[in-house]
């Protein structure tokens, strides 16, 4: 085993693990998902926490399993991109603040796992696919791709909320 295969292997275990442990938690908390993703500007809210619980899920063991490597991780990076549009972006960079950190961390572990490639013990491997997965053309695909995913979910499901109002009227002076 090379020091490549203990990276691939981490980061399939690390990053499908979470993804996996995040969507059982929406799936879970589903009413409460969407009463969420509805108060940071999500249209159809309880579809749209379905969908994430089944994303993350989905993508998350595929790439445990090694599986369709670079569509697995496009799909962590588009929720990433979400994630970071909708709600972390504008709380600057630190996860401390609920700023991007987070996200952007999991995102770009994605595309570096996609383009280390899937590695020996996995399903793309047994399946003879391993040979053309890996490398920049598919560092490339999961990030053009998650990205663009992300951005089509964003224009057709979500609005930025409008700023609360002060509860007390303003009296003109």
């Amino acid at each position: 085993m090379t020091g490549v295969d203990v990276a691939r292997y981490t980061l399939r275990a690390v990053i499908g693990g979470t993804m996996i442990a995040h969507g059982v938690r929406h799936g879970r908390t589903l009413d409460g998902t969407a009463g969420w993703f509805g108060s940071v500007g999500f249209r159809r809210p309880r579809l749209q926490a379905a969908a994430s619980a089944v994303v993350e899920i989905g993508a998350g063991a595929a790439l445990v399993a090694g599986a369709a490597t670079p569509l697995a991780a496009s799909a962590v990076v588009g929720t990433m991109g979400v994630a970071a549009r909708s709600v972390h972006g504008p709380n600057g960079f630190f996860v401390m603040n609920e700023g991007y950190e987070f996200v952007l961390n999991l995102g770009a572990a994605s595309v570096a796992l996609a383009g280390l490639g899937p590695g020996r013990f996995s399903v793309d491997r047994a399946l003879g696919l391993d040979a053309r997965l890996g490398g920049p053309r598919s560092a490339a695909l999961a990030a053009g791709l998650g990205l663009a995913a992300a951005a089509v979910q964003l224009a057709v499901f979500w609005r930025r909320p409008e700023p609360e109002q002060d509860s007390e009227p303003r009296v003109a002076e």
